[in-house]
């Protein structure tokens, strides 16, 4: 068979590189050797409910046990069937009974500067406080509260408080439009709206609660709006309907006790793009999420209770959901938590952060990584980084220039990086490197971890064979899936499970090499293909980016009479400027990277790459930017709609 009619993907990129754990850190690890994993990974392989059965009993608070460790029919699971838990009490209480609540849950610094610390037992009287006011609002189990608001504590703060009454929360990122709320709360029939006056971003304020109005004349179903004094600006104000955050917990008790909710009762929707222009709502359950986000965390983050731990997303988005709120504090971990921009008002916000505090593990995104990089390594120089002992990436794939940068400039060559490869609808981390036990590739998220199964597979759905890639499937269940997505269940299935009978299908190439490392090469519909050959535009992007005068780049696949499809590259630079002779360079570069095939047609040049707000690059709205289409479909989650005309007037080819 060809490789046109197989599906596989050509592999046409080479990293040999390998940086295995030092003695020193292996011996403190949490998963200290293969072995030890590999006897996890076994266990689960031979015994997937034994396995959890024995994890869910020692890690989570039960106040009624479950009687089946998993029910499965079809594409339909339930985790911990009969069992009463709590995700809030998992995180707030548990630690207050083992005589941690004098630990620091939360180091919060502001935009400004301003700054605030929360003990577990703060924290715990906040959102009993919190929860006690939503509870005066009417709001109760199964209802849905919106929560659209900047990162300060009352954002972790409102989530836990959701979840101890088992209200279901709706983040949204406090940066979508007033259409893309109220598409989100009819959607989701949300009864009470959170929010704050404004936020501050680069130096500026946001007017967040004008927002949100304008969204409420869309929004029907929202009966009541908390609003959070942050920044002190004149907001509209609706009597009856808004309420001051600081009024509606000054006179309510601190002390809510946990409502214990049904194994499989619903958490949390968070809608994610969708490439028919309409969101999907993921839903997310109690137990069998809470577990995931906990274990997950303690196993990749070799999490210790004298570390300060940063993750820079928001909780607006996944990440910041399982590796900010629930996983960390189900650990009863010490978080610092972050509001502004990592470039204000310098590009040494983040280091001179991670100085102050002494943060220990730092979990960022590629993108934002490529950008510390175009700034210029003199802002990372002036601060000292000695405390960091542990890296993550997180959002998309990690190029190996990248990768290097980051060990090197970043963990000055000492500290171990988890390249972590994971969804929204996975709940939490997949496939990671153990930072004791796994010796890392740049580029690479290594092994599924313990209780993970993954294929890959052609279009055929025949398994792949070594180094080709494919289709990444995920072929028995693990705790913390997604259960659906809200309100159509028929979607549920024909995204995720329809196209490979018996596995989820993740929406993600992949391949394995020869060590059974896998390598992540793209979304499905990121796959271009010139003349038979279906190239990765992962790889392609990863050849370019190691040219020294590239920042950033993404690859894209155009209509192309005779190939098929053409290679159209978008190139962001370091400090030089763009010309021909630049673009042949490039070209060359690549010939001598990966080989002729991958030569792009096209190269142009921009100030900036069209990205979401979580930092993932829009390559579906670069490719109809590339084949001169006015860009269709769900644009609600773009970062700047003024990069995306730039590029579309630029004619240079």
């Amino acid at each position: 068979m060809s490789e046109k009619t197989t599906g596989q993907i050509d592999n046409v990129m080479h990293e040999d590189r390998l940086f295995p754990p030092s003695e020193e850190f292996s011996s403190k690890a949490v998963i200290g050797s293969m072995d030890q994993y590999q006897q996890l990974y076994d266990a689960a392989a031979n015994d997937l409910e034994g396995f959890w059965d024995g994890i869910a009993r020692e890690d989570l608070h039960w106040f009624e046990p479950y009687d089946t460790v998993l029910k499965q029919e079809g594409h339909n699971v339930e985790w911990f069937v009969g069992g009463k838990t709590n995700i809030s009490y998992n995180c707030l209480d548990a630690h207050i009974v083992a005589g941690n609540g004098d630990r620091t849950a939360i180091i919060w610094e502001g935009e400004p500067g301003d700054q605030r610390t929360l003990t577990y037992t703060e924290l715990h009287a906040e959102v009993c406080k919190f929860a006690n006011g939503l509870k005066s609002l009417g709001v109760g189990v199964g209802d849905v509260v919106s929560i659209y608001m900047p990162m300060t504590p009352e954002l972790a703060i409102a989530m836990l408080a959701c979840v101890r009454i088992g209200a279901i929360h709706s983040v949204i990122f406090a940066g979508f439009s007033a259409e893309a709320i109220a598409d989100r709360n009819n959607d989701a029939n949300a009864k009470v709206q959170l929010t704050s006056d404004g936020l501050y971003r680069r130096g500026k304020v946001l007017p967040l609660k004008a927002t949100v109005d304008e969204a409420l004349e869309k929004s029907p179903t929202v009966e009541h709006v908390v609003v959070l004094k942050r920044v002190e600006n004149e907001i509209a104000w609706t009597e009856g309907r808004d309420h001051w955050w600081h009024e509606l917990v000054e006179s309510v008790d601190a002390d809510c006790p946990a409502t214990p909710l049904d194994s499989e009762a619903t958490s949390f929707i968070l809608y994610t793009s969708g490439s028919t222009g309409k969101p999907k709502g993921i839903r997310h359950t109690t137990s069998g999420y809470n577990l995931w986000a906990k274990k997950t965390f303690q196993w990749v983050f070799d999490w210790r209770p004298d570390d300060v731990y940063w993750c820079t997303a928001d909780c607006g988005w996944i990440t910041g959901h399982s590796y900010i709120v629930y996983g960390p504090m189900s650990a009863g971990a010490t978080c610092l938590m972050f509001e502004g921009a990592p470039n204000y008002p310098a590009e040494d916000r983040f280091w001179d952060l991670v100085e102050k505090y002494k943060v220990t593990i730092m979990y960022t995104a590629p993108t934002a990584i490529r950008a510390f990089i175009k700034w210029g390594d003199e802002h990372v120089e002036k601060h000292d980084l000695s405390s960091l002992r542990l890296l993550g990436t997180v959002g998309e794939g990690i190029n190996p220039e990248a990768w290097m940068w980051y060990h090197e400039k970043i963990g000055g060559g000492k500290c171990p990086i988890v390249d972590t490869w994971w969804q929204t609808e996975t709940g939490g981390l997949m496939m990671s490197p153990l930072p004791g036990a796994t010796a890392t590739k740049p580029g690479s998220c290594t092994k599924p971890l313990p209780g993970v199964f993954p294929t890959i597979v052609d279009e055929s759905l025949q398994p792949v064979g070594e180094n080709h890639g494919g289709m990444l499937c995920i072929s028995r269940p693990w705790p913390g899936m997604l259960r659906g997505i809200w309100g159509d269940d028929e979607r549920f299935f024909d995204v995720y499970w329809k196209t490979v009978p018996g596995s989820y299908l993740t929406g993600d190439n992949a391949r394995i090499d020869e060590d059974g490392y896998y390598w992540i090469m793209g979304r499905i519909d990121d796959v271009i293909n010139v003349s038979g050959h279906r190239l990765s535009t992962i790889e392609v992007e990863s050849a370019l980016v190691s040219h020294d005068a590239i920042a950033e780049c993404a690859a894209v696949g155009r209509p192309h009479d005779l190939k098929g499809q053409a290679i159209a590259v978008f190139c962001s630079l370091k400090g030089v400027e763009p010309s021909e002779e630049l673009r042949q360079e490039l070209k060359l570069h690549v010939r001598k990277e990966i080989g002729a095939l991958a030569v792009p047609d096209d190269i142009r040049f921009t100030d900036a790459i069209p990205k979401t707000r979580s930092g993932k690059i829009m390559r579906r709205l670069l490719r109809d930017v590339a084949a001169g289409r006015k860009a269709v479909g769900d644009t609600s989650t773009l970062e700047d709609f003024s990069v995306l005309a730039k590029l579309a007037e630029d004619d240079e080819g």
